[in-house]
Order: structure tokens, then sequence, then C-alpha cells
């Protein structure tokens, strides 16, 4: 089983929701994380509050300059990088046409969708790989993990969700490629497909839909919480036969609008 303690693991979206969990639970075991996130966050906060271990470095993940002033950084202060955790992202709830108000999806939101939750994603991976296959492979020969979170979207998406859905699509259809890519250095990539989680973006949807979707969720009810992301994030890092799988974690929800 891997050992957390002294593992060195970048989280971009780290301040908050998702991210945030896996900061703390990756943290609270002793664990060396690099926190990245918009300057506009929380990051420097949540660092004060879990100590040494942790650093927080601005980043916005679309950035090549960024990105490798964040790994710059990791190498710098702790000489190398274990797992890279990619929750960074952003959503927008819109259809694809409002005829009520005879107005198209704007397109820049559309665009921004991809660029951030799919291109940022990618290009962390792709500067991550290089200090990764840099690393000590273990006794299995494996140098790395890279683990992406993306949503249950991707694979039947609701209504007014169609810039999210083709964004959770894209890193699901990457997930397979990548760990083929990365193989040959031992490091491997795995994607989490989440359902209905008690996340800031949720908490930010109309009242209606927050009151509904959670009943329609077959078992357990009600919403998941970002510390069960975290831990599945956990069980990926310790069970080395995961490796290019897409992990849906949703309670059995599928949507049907």
């Amino acid at each position: 089983m891997q050992n957390i303690k002294g593992l060195v693991t970048l989280i971009t979206g780290g301040a908050s929701g998702f991210g945030l969990a896996t900061v703390e639970r990756f943290a609270k075991q002793g664990a060396k994380v690099i926190i990245c996130d918009l300057k506009t966050s929380k990051g420097q906060e949540v660092c004060s509050r879990l100590g040494d271990n942790t650093v927080f470095v601005p980043t916005n993940v679309t950035s090549e300059k960024d990105v490798q002033n964040a790994l710059n950084v990791t190498t710098d202060k702790f000489k190398k990088l274990d797992l890279l955790v990619n929750c960074a992202g952003t959503n927008v709830l819109s259809k694809t046409y409002d005829f009520r108000n005879n107005v198209p999806h704007c397109l820049d939101k559309f665009s921004e969708m991809l660029q951030v939750n799919t291109v940022g994603t990618f290009n962390v991976i792709r500067l991550a790989a290089g200090i990764m296959a840099e690393n000590k492979p273990d006794d299995d020969g494996q140098k790395g993990v890279i683990i992406n979170l993306t949503s249950t979207h991707a694979f039947e998406g609701s209504t007014g969700h169609v810039a999210f859905a083709a964004a959770s699509g894209c890193i699901v259809s990457m997930t397979l490629p990548l760990a083929r890519d990365l193989s040959s250095e031992g490091i491997r990539c795995c994607a989490v497909a989440a359902g209905l989680f008690d996340t800031p973006y949720f908490r930010s949807l109309p009242e209606k839909y927050r009151r509904y979707m959670p009943s329609v969720i077959p078992f357990p009810k009600g919403l998941g919480s970002p510390d069960e992301f975290a831990h599945i994030v956990q069980t990926i890092l310790e069970n080395k036969m995961l490796n290019g799988e897409v992990l849906r974690l949703d309670a059995a929800l599928r949507y049907e609008l």
C-alpha cells in the first residue's frame, strides 16, 4: 500500500470543493501538498490552517507560465512530484438555445468551459509528466499517478449542461490514451466521474434544481461529500491495477433530462 506520509502531491482547484477536500485528506496524513488555484481564491488561508507541509501557488491552469511556475516551486521545495490531482474547473448552466428569450448559448462561455476544464487539465498533465518521469521507480516500476476530476454529465448530460458535458467528455476520452502514453515511464492515469456533490457550484444553482435533484439519486439519498471524492483519489493511488479507468462516483444516479 502507498505510504501517504511524505508523498508529494500537486492539486489544482485546491482551495475549494473537491480539490480542497483532497488537500485536507492528504495533508492530514502527512503528505506534502502544493495547492494550485486562482490568486483570488482562499488558497493562502487553507495553507495557514493546514500547516507547513502545504504551499499555495496562485495558478491559472490555462497558463503555461503559471503551471510551470507551480511545478518549479514543487521541485524546489520538495524535490519531486508523486501525485497530480486535477480538480480545477468551471461550469455554466445554459441551454443550447433559449427559445423563450430568443438567445443562443453564449459561445464565449462554451469556449471558456473547454479551455479551463479540458485544455487546462491537459496543460498541467503534459508539464507534470516530465517531472514525474524523473522519480525513482518503486518495486512495481511506478513513478507517479495522475487523477483527473470529470463528471457523469460526460455520459448522460442533463438539460442545460451541454458545455459541461462536452468538457467532461473530453476528460473521459483522454483517460485511456494518457495512460497508454505515460505507461512507458510507470505513470498511471485515471479519472473520477462525479455525480451530485455538496460543492460551491451546486450551492450556486437555482433553488428549484437544488431541492429536486438529490431526490432522484437512488442510494444513498442526498448529495455526496467532497471527502468521498478525496477518498476514492486515495483508493486509486493505493491500488496499482487501476489505470486508464474512469470511475463513476454517483450513487447510481443517471440523468434523464
